[in-house]
């Protein structure tokens, strides 16, 4: 296989590789790139739903979605262009924060994509952490923050008052490299720990800000066939709509991963 950089802040593509017919050493040499690179895009995938999970559980268990999934396999989430009104994945984001322990990683495969636009981004959060004054790193390292999916709920229709919760430190310790990272993001991060919402309001903007500086980023454009999977311990990412009503149709699954510490 070859390796290639994406950019220098995040990601690496790699070619020559069927996902379908990895050993363990390769797998091994796979997961060292992508905890070095965060995000890792394979190109020229032909792949059917069981050949995209059975590569998702090489890094782990499947988590399926609380309010989406396909009836013939609830562990895969179909993404397709309802408009730009419609879409709610147009802002940063780590996956499925409200969880107690969040998805390690997140892997889109393209089935159809559109003639242009329709870009993913993506935003190193180890780089913006390293960013901050130590003096601020200080203050962050002891913050904890709740995450709620209230919003996401009401968007499908269901009970915000059910939806799932839970408390997660501001800055995590990635749990195989031990690089930290800040922890935070718009779409779900509702306050600090002990403190209100008001209280929480001025310091959270700052980090949302902070954390998604263009010398953090990337973007990959989608093609048929390619695999994508970034690491959601170390990325944001924001579903760039910028397509138009062109049809974008991706299937999208998240593996399991540890209570952030």
């Amino acid at each position: 296989m070859k390796v290639r950089r994406l950019t220098a802040p995040v990601g690496a593509v790699i070619e020559d590789i069927d996902v379908r017919k990895i050993d363990q050493e390769t797998w091994a040499e796979l997961n060292r790139l992508f905890c070095a690179h965060h995000v890792l895009v394979f190109p020229g995938q032909v792949l059917e739903p069981e050949d995209q999970m059975a590569f998702g559980r090489r890094w782990g268990s499947l988590v399926r979605h609380p309010y989406a999934g396909l009836d013939a396999c609830p562990d895969i989430i179909e993404l397709r262009n309802r408009g730009k009104r419609k879409d709610v994945n147009q802002h940063w984001h780590s996956d499925m924060t409200y969880n107690t322990a969040p998805p390690k990683l997140t892997m889109l495969y393209a089935l159809e994509t559109p003639e242009f636009g329709g870009d993913t981004a993506f935003a190193n959060q180890e780089l913006a952490y390293e960013a901050l004054s130590d003096g601020f790193k200080g203050m962050v390292d002891q913050l904890r923050a709740i995450h709620t999916a209230e919003g996401l709920a009401s968007l499908y229709g269901e009970d915000p008052a059910s939806a799932p919760r839970a408390e997660h430190p501001v800055v995590r310790v990635h749990d195989e490299t031990g690089r930290r990272a800040l922890y935070v993001c718009r779409a779900f991060t509702r306050r600090f720990a002990d403190w209100s919402r008001e209280e929480s309001v001025s310091l959270l903007d700052y980090l949302y800000q902070h954390s998604i500086r263009p010398e953090f980023q990337a973007r990959h454009t989608w093609k048929v066939g390619d695999l994508a999977m970034w690491d959601n311990r170390s990325v944001l990412h924001f579903a760039v709509h910028d397509h138009a009503d062109q049809s974008r149709v991706i299937h999208r699954l998240q593996v399991e991963g540890p209570v952030p510490a």
